[in-house]
């Protein structure tokens, strides 16, 4: 078994964390919200929480950039974060909506208090359709004009992940830009656009 294990690590190939099955090209993510851990999953082993049964909930695969979306200044610095990018997800075990950005040291949360959020949530009906825990609202206002957009919660710490990775001295330098540009080229060809509803 040790062994096993040992050419699990020397190897490339990604593993289904649950039942141990090799995994090929894009597969299913799930989440624990207790321990905010992703984790590798097959199609079988994701398909058992579908529904949110259970201690992990399925990350969803879609993306969708909300075309109509926009948030002043105003709003943008009643938030409290200090940077310009940021993602918003309801969190089963806070009970509330928490906010996180990207920085240097990982995925750090920010405070955020009730009434903000709401006047954001209240922007966009999208907004308010997110799944608990597994999906965010992702605000980019490095981008001019600035992008907003309903991702998987495990594009945001992919994100995350890439600032954390190529970030250097104290503005992040030209490289950490340059591939925060591309994760966001990448993310808007692949998301479906959505008009806000209107009733």
């Amino acid at each position: 078994m040790a062994l096993k294990r040992l050419r699990r690590k020397q190897s490339s190939t990604e593993w289904c964390e649950l039942c141990a099955r090799a995994l090929e090209g894009r597969h299913a993510h799930l989440l624990d919200p207790q321990a905010r851990r992703i984790l590798c999953a097959c199609d079988p082993c994701a398909f058992l929480f579908q529904d949110g049964a259970g201690r992990y909930r399925r990350v969803p695969r879609d993306s969708f950039f909300l075309s109509d979306l926009a948030l002043d200044n105003l709003q943008w610095e009643s938030l409290s974060i200090p940077v310009n990018l940021a993602f918003f997800f309801f969190s089963s075990p806070a009970k509330r909506v928490v906010a996180y950005y990207p920085s240097p040291g990982g995925a750090t949360e920010s405070l955020l208090t009730l009434e903000a959020w709401e006047g954001i949530a209240s922007a966009h009906s999208r907004v308010g359709q997110m799944q608990p825990d597994v999906e965010a609202l992702l605000v980019n206002r490095v981008a001019s004009p600035p992008d907003y957009y309903i991702v998987p919660i495990d594009r945001c710490y992919e994100l995350s992940g890439i600032v954390r990775k190529h970030w250097q001295g104290f503005t992040g330098g030209d490289d950490v830009w340059r591939e925060v540009a591309n994760f966001f080229a990448a993310l808007r060809s692949e998301a479906v656009t959505v008009e806000e509803q209107l009733a």
